[in-house]
C-alpha cells in the first residue's frame, strides 16, 4: 500500500460541460473536504453517492463553483484506496485550481497512469489488465476496444495462467518420475508430449495472433512507392480523404515522405507517400527519394503505383522487381485516361501479387482497392477469442515456446528426464513477468509512462 494520496484531472484536457478530478490514498476525503462545502452537512459522508456543494478558495475568501463531490471508500475501489470524485464545469482553469487547492492540503500530482499504477501495485489488476486499460483509453477501433474490455475482464490473465498450470504439471510429471523410478507409478513420456505439444500449439498461435493486434493498435505501415508522376500522393490523399500531399502535373513534387493513418474494416494502416525514382540531381529531392526508399525498406507491405497511361519504363520494371520478399499490392493508377497497360502485360512481373486498376483522381474503385489492401495485407487465420496487443507479451511468450521447443526435442532425442527438467522449469520466470507477479521496474516504467491522463 501507498501511504500518500495522489490528485489530478481525469478528463481530457480542453473546455467542456464537464470535468472530474480524482484523488486517491488514505487521505482523500479529509482533503476534499477541505475546499468542499456541501450544501447540507453530512456526518458522517455517504459512501457512492453525490453530494452537491460548493468549492471554497481560502485566498479568494469566497466560493469559486458548485460541485458533486463522491466519496468511494476502499477497497472496493479502482485503486483500492479511498477515492474522491469532485464534478463540475469542465473550465481548464476552475480544474486546475481545485488540483492546486487539494495539493495544498496535501495531495500530491499524480504521476500519469498513477491511478492505474496503484490498481496494480495493490492487487486489483495484473499488469495485463493495466495493459488492457491503457490499451482501451487508446482505442483506434470498435474492434481494438472490444478486445481491449475482454482482457481488462481478466481473460487473457486465465489464459496465461493455464499455460503455467499446464507447465507445473509436465514438471510434476518428469519430477515423478525422477523421484520415484521405483514406484508404480508409470509416466509415459507420451504423457509428457502430448502436454507439451498442445501448450506449445497454443503459444504459437497467440503469437501468431500478434500480427493482427498490431493492425488494431499502431497499425500496419505500408508505403506508397513508384516512379516520379504516377499519382501516388494524388493516391495518398484519396486513401486519407483530404489534400494531406501537394500534388501538381510537375514531377518530383514529393520531396519527403508524408504519413497518415486511415482505417479500413477496424485495421489500421499507416500510408506513407514517397518521393518516386528519379535522376534528379537536386540535393534536396536526393535526399527525399533516400528517406522514401529506406521507408519503403521498412514498411510492413508496399503499395506500387504505375502509371497505366504510358508504356512501361526501366524505373516501372525497377520497381516491379523491388523489395520482392515483401508483401505488395500493384495498383494500375490513371485509369481515366487512354490505358496503356493492363493487368494482363504485367502478369509475369507480378510473382502472384494483386493488381487492382484505380483512377486515384476521380476515386474510381477506390472501394475495391481498400478492400484488397485489407485482404493481402491484415492475416485472416482464425485467432480463437484471443488476440495479443503487445511485443512485450509476444517476446516473452516467443521465450516460453522457446524453451518448451527445447524440452520437446530433448525428450524426442531421448535425453534423461533431468535436462528436460530444466529447460521447462527455465519457462517459468517468463511467464510469471509475463502475468506481472515478477515485477520488473523498467516495464512497469514503460507501460505506465505512457498514459496520457491519470487513471
Amino acid at each position: 500500500m501507498v501511504d500518500d494520496t495522489i490528485i489530478a484531472i481525469s478528463t481530457p484536457p480542453g473546455f467542456g460541460g464537464l470535468g472530474v478530478i480524482r484523488l486517491s490514498g488514505p487521505k482523500a476525503l479529509p482533503i476534499a473536504q477541505s475546499f468542499f462545502h456541501p450544501f447540507r452537512p453530512q456526518n458522517p459522508f455517504p459512501a457512492r453517492q453525490p453530494v452537491l456543494g460548493k468549492i471554497y478558495h481560502p485566498k479568494e475568501q469566497g466560493f469559486i463553483e458548485e460541485a458533486f463531490l463522491t466519496y468511494f471508500p476502499r477497497p472496493k475501489t479502482y485503486t483500492r484506496e479511498d477515492v474522491v470524485e469532485i464534478s463540475c464545469h469542465g473550465s481548464p482553469l476552475l480544474l486546475e485550481e481545485i488540483v492546486r487547492l487539494g495539493i495544498s492540503a496535501g495531495a500530491r500530482l499524480a504521476r500519469p497512469g498513477e491511478f492505474t499504477l496503484r490498481a496494480y501495485l495493490n492487487g486489483r489488476l495484473d499488469i495485463l489488465q493495466a495493459e488492457a486499460v491503457l490499451d482501451l483509453i487508446k482505442a483506434t477501433s470498435l474492434k481494438q476496444a472490444a478486445i481491449s474490455f475482454q482482457q481488462l475482464s481478466g481473460s487473457l490473465s486465465q489464459l496465461f495462467k493455464s499455460f503455467r498450470q499446464k507447465i507445473i504439471e509436465v514438471l510434476s510429471l518428469l519430477e515423478t518420475s525422477i523421484e520415484f523410478p521405483e514406484e508404480e507409478i508409470k509416466i509415459t513420456s507420451s504423457q509428457v508430449k502430448e502436454a507439451l505439444q498442445e501448450t506449445i500449439n497454443q503459444i504459437t498461435t497467440l503469437i501468431q495472433s500478434y500480427a493482427l493486434g498490431k493492425t488494431y493498435t499502431e497499425g500496419l505501415r505500408l508505403a506508397i512507392v513508384g516512379r516520379a508522376n504516377v499519382g501516388k500522393s494524388t493516391l495518398f490523399n484519396s486513401l486519407v480523404g483530404h489534400e494531406r500531399a501537394i500534388v501538381t502535373h510537375l514531377p518530383g513534387t514529393t520531396r519527403d515522405y508524408l504519413e497518415e493513418k486511415i482505417l479500413i474494416k477496424n485495421s489500421v494502416f499507416r500510408i506513407v507517400d514517397t518521393a518516386g525514382l528519379s535522376q534528379s540531381t537536386h540535393p534536396v529531392e536526393k535526399e527525399g527519394i533516400r528517406r522514401s526508399q529506406e521507408r519503403a525498406r521498412h514498411a510492413d507491405g508496399l503499395l506500387l503505383v504505375l502509371d497505366a497511361s504510358q508504356p512501361l519504363t526501366p524505373e516501372d520494371h525497377h520497381f516491379l522487381h523491388l523489395f520482392n520478399q515483401k508483401p505488395a499490392l500493384i495498383i494500375l493508377n490513371k485509369i481515366d485516361l487512354s490505358v496503356k497497360i493492363s493487368a494482363q502485360d504485367i502478369q509475369g512481373e507480378a510473382r502472384g501479387r494483386e493488381i487492382v486498376a484505380i483512377s486515384a483522381l476521380q476515386a474510381k474503385n477506390l472501394a475495391a482497392l481498400k478492400e484488397k489492401i485489407h485482404q493481402t495485407f491484415i492475416p485472416h487465420q482464425d485467432f480463437g477469442q484471443e488476440v495479443i496487443l503487445h511485443q512485450r507479451q509476444k517476446v516473452l511468450l516467443e521465450q516460453i515456446k522457446d524453451g518448451l521447443t527445447k524440452a520437446l526435442a530433448l525428450l524426442d532425442s531421448h535425453h534423461s528426464e533431468e535436462f528436460i527438467v530444466e529447460e521447462v522449469r527455465q519457462t517459468l520466470p517468463a511467464i510469471n513477468e509475463l502475468l506481472g507477479e515478477v515485477r520488473s521496474e523498467e516495464v512497469l516504467q514503460n507501460i505506465f509512462n505512457q498514459f496520457c491522463i491519470g487513471k
